[in-house]
């Protein structure tokens, strides 16, 4: 199989909350939008991800989380918490050496916030 193209698809149980969560809380910048304005679905970059919230569901998404890589973690955490959104877990070093914090979205959907630091492996060249 060849993949060309590939995205994370959420129906999330209440739609304008959450494109006003994903589009102007976290602020994530629009690949694309598409359908009537009553039924509108928008892919969201990730990074070098999408996200595609659309369509309606009658239960929140079971076992989705999605993992967001930024450069400021303590920044986003201040910023989004000034914002009302759910802060789980404020941000912490963990043993594996990344910064992480979590969220959650207006379904309960869990986001980890990471920050990696400037002394981690993954930030030196292992060839």
């Amino acid at each position: 199989m060849e993949v060309l193209s590939s995205r994370v698809l959420l129906r999330p149980t209440d739609p304008a909350r959450s494109h006003a969560f994903y589009g102007d809380v976290l602020g994530l910048a629009v690949h694309r939008e598409f359908g009537p304005p009553e039924h509108r679905g928008v892919v969201y970059f990730l990074g070098n991800g999408l996200l595609e919230v659309s369509g309606h569901a009658d239960q929140p998404p079971v076992g989705l989380g999605l993992w967001l890589q930024v450069r400021d973690v303590a920044g986003e955490h201040e910023r989004l918490a000034g914002a009302g959104v759910s802060v789980t877990r404020p941000p912490r070093r963990e043993p594996w050496g990344l910064v992480e914090m979590w969220i959650d979205d207006p379904d309960g959907v869990r986001i980890a916030l990471v920050e990696i630091p400037e002394d981690h492996p993954l930030r030196r060249d292992q060839r």
